[in-house]
């Protein structure tokens, strides 16, 4: 079935970096918004960023805007976060996701990954 297929995740030190991977098997990738959520557990999934079909256009939650970084490349059907300055709070799964639509909300995306996990220790 269409999915993204996450990897990169891992156990990191507070202050640390690790970047996020997702192999797309959707065929019409580069039509779709690509966005990022996370979910801690005993907390509900939560928007990280977005990205436009082409790329040009990006949005990122408050809690991570400065430190992550959304990007695509098209041609080998990947998209990537980057994640710099990592926080204890930013521990949670992480899961990547198409719409057809710009959106901060996880029911407007039509496809998911499996998720991949982020702890970051003190």
């Amino acid at each position: 079935q269409s999915q993204f297929v996450e990897s990169g995740g891992g156990l990191v030190q507070a202050g640390g970096s690790l970047r996020l991977s997702c192999a797309a098997s959707e065929q019409t990738f580069r039509m779709y918004v690509m966005g990022w959520f996370r979910q801690a557990p005993g907390k509900e999934r939560e928007f990280v960023a977005w990205i436009s079909e082409s790329g040009p256009a990006t949005r990122y939650a408050d809690s991570v805007k400065g430190r992550f970084t959304i990007s695509r490349d098209n041609a080998k059907k990947m998209g990537y976060l980057q994640m710099n300055n990592l926080e204890p709070e930013d521990t949670a799964v992480y899961y990547c996701a198409l719409a057809l639509v710009f959106s901060r909300v996880a029911d407007s995306y039509r496809y998911w990954g499996q998720g991949t996990q982020v702890t970051v220790s003190s």
